[in-house]
């Protein structure tokens, strides 16, 4: 629905991993809560841009996929039944810690006692190659940013462009699909955990790989739908054509916090700068976590998203309950609703 008008104890904005997790973490707190996303749908990039993807460091699971981890934290939350404003953007904030006015681009007013920024980087979108014609390709998905079914992709000739963990993490996952893939970077070097550097050099070895370095992307060929070729070149002009049906184009994510960055929180290069103890930004009653929070010592993972949403769900305890102390329990004490 368009045009809500809502009050609740604290809008979380981005409904990726850490503002699904803090949602959680509301809840069991007896805090109400409701999760803002400018998505569609809920899990931020994980679902956006790697949903096939194994992610290797959450606990207890060895290696489970971006849209795997998502519909367990949905999941986990189902038992609340915790309000989601899709597809909005938060635009304007009023008011103080204790009583924030929000609004959203589809006209809804949301009341607040407090606020989670869990927005990721920010709206995000992918850093695009200067390439002629490109704009035609992308719209036939010849040409891509993300995976989001590796399926797409079996027995294809591949062109992946980029330098770091992205890139190379697709090359090894397609390599076992692909027909070819080509691995092209302007340098020598890659910028990738050294376990897949290792797991890397192993495929070029056996020529499930080809690295092609130093070069750059030039140019596309095809008939403007279908892509029959990439051509690469290197800083001296050599050229070299590669022969593929798609490239996939790994340079990082384009980030704008949007009209947060107008809100008088303090920022630098694009995060938030927050206190770790709490994650509360430098407005009092607005907090930041996830890969948009910063502070000394920070670790862009999920898993300290998940521990930066319970800090700051036990913050905000005091906000929405002014005259009542938190006496802190283990989930194991107190249980989950529906759990038994």
């Amino acid at each position: 629905m368009s045009g809500a008008t809502i009050s609740t104890d604290v809008v979380i904005i981005g409904a990726g991993p850490a503002g699904l997790f803090a949602a959680f973490q509301c809840s069991m707190l007896k805090i109400g809560c409701v999760l803002v996303d400018a998505l569609d749908e809920i899990g931020g990039q994980c679902v956006a841009l790697y949903p096939e993807k194994p992610i290797y460091d959450i606990p207890a699971c060895p290696a489970i996929e971006g849209a795997q981890l998502i519909e367990r934290l949905a999941e986990q939350i189902e038992p609340f039944g915790v309000e989601r404003l899709l597809g909005r953007r938060i635009e304007g904030l009023s008011g103080a810690s204790g009583d924030f006015h929000l609004t959203t681009d589809k006209g809804d007013t949301l009341r607040t006692k407090a606020v989670i920024i869990a927005a990721g980087a920010g709206a995000f979108g992918p850093n695009r190659p200067p390439l002629e014609d490109l704009t035609t390709y992308e719209t036939s998905g010849a040409v891509r940013y993300s995976v989001r079914r590796k399926a797409e992709f079996a027995d294809k000739s591949l062109v992946i462009a980029g330098g770091g963990d992205s890139a190379i993490d697709w090359a090894l996952s397609l390599s076992r699909i692909a027909k070819k893939i080509y691995l092209v970077h302007r340098r020598d070097k890659f910028r990738a955990a050294p376990e897949s550097l290792s797991q890397l050099e192993e495929a070029i070895a056996r020529g499930v790989v080809e690295k092609i370095t130093p070069y750059q992307l030039k140019g596309l060929q095809g008939d403007g739908s279908r892509l029959a070729g990439v051509e690469v070149a290197t800083l001296t002009g050599e050229t070299r054509l590669l022969e593929a049906e798609h490239l996939l184009a790994f340079f990082g994510l384009a980030t704008d916090l949007g009209p947060i960055a107008q809100w008088g929180i303090d920022q630098n290069r694009s995060t938030i700068p927050v206190v770790p103890s709490t994650c509360q930004t430098s407005l009092p009653g607005i907090f930041a976590i996830g890969d948009i929070a910063s502070y000394p010592g920070k670790l862009k993972l999920i898993l300290q998203g998940f521990s930066e949403g319970a800090m700051a769900a036990h913050a905000i305890y005091p906000i929405v309950n002014p005259h009542q102390a938190l006496h802190f329990e283990y989930s194991t004490s107190k249980g989950v609703p529906g759990s038994e």
